[in-house]
């Protein structure tokens, strides 16, 4: 072979063994990945033990406050547990009933670091949010107007903007594309503070209930400053928002995980009859998502795995978990100390591992 055959074989040669190390040199200077990233297989380092566990009927969410108080939502048995840090007893804080300082046909909860947490349910069809202390007493508390509209359907459950609430501990962000803005932030008292962020073209824009599904989603505090929207349904996009609401960024979700995942997605959606209503059955592309103390976005999908992205929007990780078996996440949510709980299950998982 004559030195200028075998001159692209060396230079072909480099490149692959560059594509094997993940980095390619471009004019000497930057730096480009190329290679796709492994999946981290994160292995659970503990749980709520199984008489504890065993309580709950359906649990969708479990946190942790800062002085180390568990908390799990229980979504079927209409209630609120409080587990103490050594897990070793379960006491309910807040039991089913229609009355104030109780909860009917809940459908969010969140937790804030100082052990107060938030439940927002539907007593007679009307959309209610309650805020309790640690010990389960009810603090404050509103009804928003209107009938709750169903947005997203994950199996039975079927999602609203109440679903996605975040407790910041002083406000509340709901996810509110009826009002013309993806989401609110609310006093603790009911009062509209301010809304952030357009909506997205959807190209149903003729449909009202199928434009406004594609728009529900996800808002996040970024313990770093500012906020995530995720988009549950239709294009998987979501979006960084500064302290003020003004748009940083928009970021398209792709990966070889969710390529046949996608392509499956209907162009068509099915209507169905909830409470002698019509509406489109739509189904999320994102079933699960939370910040982590960085600033990092975790974002599960239906398919069983995870994407972790930077703060700057540029995707880092790819993630399965494994509990007694491998484990899709319903929800997620970090300690203060950076530990990840999920449900189902009530696993804790140390993040850095895999």
């Amino acid at each position: 072979m004559s030195l200028r055959q075998s001159a692209p074989w060396r230079l072909t040669s480099a490149i692959a063994l560059a594509l094997v190390a993940g980095v390619v040199s471009v004019g000497g200077a930057s730096l480009v990945r190329l290679a796709a990233l492994n999946t981290d297989t994160l292995r659970s380092i503990g749980s709520l033990p199984p008489h504890i566990v065993g309580l709950f009927e359906e649990p969708l969410n479990f946190q942790q406050a800062a002085n180390g108080v568990y908390f799990v939502f229980d979504r079927r048995a209409h209630s609120v547990y409080t587990i103490d840090p050594a897990k070793t007893s379960a006491r309910k804080a807040v039991d089913i009933g229609q009355e104030a300082g109780r909860i009917i046909q809940p459908s969010g909860f969140d937790a804030a670091a100082d052990g107060s947490f938030i439940v927002a349910d539907s007593p007679r069809n009307r959309q209610r949010i309650q805020t309790f202390s640690v010990t389960g007493d009810r603090l404050d508390g509103f009804f928003l107007p209107g009938q709750p509209a169903a947005r997203v359907t994950i199996g039975n459950q079927i999602l609203n903007g109440l679903n996605a609430i975040q407790y910041t501990g002083k406000t509340l962000l709901i996810s509110h594309p009826e009002s013309g803005a993806l989401f609110t932030e609310y006093s603790l008292s009911g009062y509209a503070i301010r809304s952030i962020g357009q909506l997205r073209p959807t190209g149903y824009e003729q449909d009202r209930d199928l434009h406004l599904a594609m728009n529900a989603g996800w808002p996040l505090v970024d313990p770093t400053g500012g906020y995530f929207y995720v988009f549950m349904a239709g294009r998987p996009i979501f979006r960084k928002y500064d302290e003020r609401g003004g748009l940083v960024y928009e970021r398209l979700i792709q990966g070889r995980e969710l390529d046949a995942f996608l392509e499956q997605q209907p162009t068509r959606w099915p209507r169905r009859t909830i409470e002698d209503r019509e509406v489109p059955l739509v189904t999320p592309v994102v079933q699960a998502a939370a910040v982590n103390p960085q600033g990092q976005l975790w974002l599960v999908f239906p398919v069983g795995y995870t994407y972790v992205f930077d703060p700057q929007g540029d995707k880092i990780r790819t993630v399965q978990f494994n509990g007694a078996g491998p484990i899709n996440p319903t929800s997620l949510s970090f300690t203060r100390d950076g530990r990840l709980l999920i449900t189902p299950g009530c696993y804790e998982f140390d993040p850095r591992g895999g």
